[in-house]
């Protein structure tokens, strides 16, 4: 998908405060608020913006401890029954088949290290999980959105 600078603009511009009006999108990028309307509204027909959110710190929500933790699954399990199993935890974030010696890469939120304990219990328990290998985030140092050029 082919994305021109004011598409790329309106993006930041969204990245940034996608509570933002039309037209003061419109105002920092030089368009009128009808045409960056039926810009975001070709954007997300093509896919490039999937849906609009809030970030939420998730130290507000109770979850102030997050980990790393590699998967090494017996002979060839495939990324969709790893995606499979991992979905049912709700606090995997995200997950990846990575390169290397681990099948996978899981990014963990919970409430404490005990939480995390069970929920890398509860993964290493699935049936094709030979071994994790856990790192445990101490501090964030860079956390930002996507760049958008």
């Amino acid at each position: 998908m082919e994305l021109d600078q004011l598409d790329r603009a309106i993006i930041r511009e969204l990245v940034e405060d996608a509570r933002a009006t039309y037209a003061e999108i419109g105002q920092r990028v030089g368009l009128s608020a009808p045409a960056v309307k039926r810009r975001v509204d070709r954007l997300q027909e093509k896919g490039a913006i999937k849906g609009f959110t809030v970030r939420v710190d998730p130290a507000a929500l109770g979850w102030t401890t997050e980990a790393y933790v590699e998967l090494f699954c017996r002979g060839k399990t495939s990324p969709a029954d790893i995606a499979t199993a991992v979905a049912r935890n709700p606090e995997v974030v995200s997950a990846c088949t990575i390169t290397g010696e681990a099948d996978a890469l899981l990014h963990i939120r919970a409430t404490d290290m005990r939480h995390v304990e069970q929920v890398i219990e509860r993964i290493a328990a699935e049936e094709f999980v030979v071994r994790t290998k856990s790192s445990i985030v101490l501090s964030r140092l860079v956390d930002t959105p996507l760049p958008t050029s």
